[in-house]
């Protein structure tokens, strides 16, 4: 009897424990990662004519045209390249601004 009360335990121990790291996952890994792709959205929703950007390749350039996905950058001497506009890297064009 009092072994079948420990087994029991053990068993409700396990679920607790589990939930518990599923906790600490969601705080440390989870939520962190879902903030950053939230701020990168919209720093992609707020890119307009005239903004200094980096792309994640590592090209340097100036937004000319804006459409709904894509922007369009001149890349000095009048060359101008099409990009998606999730290729264009919120940290490094901050930098390069700053």
């Amino acid at each position: 009897m009092l072994l079948q009360a420990q087994a029991g335990g053990n068993n409700w121990y396990s679920l607790v424990l589990m939930g518990g790291i599923f906790v600490v996952m969601y705080f440390f890994m989870i939520r962190p990662q879902q903030k950053k792709a939230k701020d990168q959205q919209k720093f992609v929703d707020t890119l307009k004519e005239g903004d200094q950007v980096v792309t994640i390749g590592g090209l340097h350039g100036k937004i000319v045209e804006t459409t709904d996905k894509t922007v369009t950058i001149d890349a000095g001497r009048g060359t101008r390249l099409v990009f998606e506009k999730t290729a264009i890297s919120r940290e490094s064009s901050q930098r390069a601004n700053a």
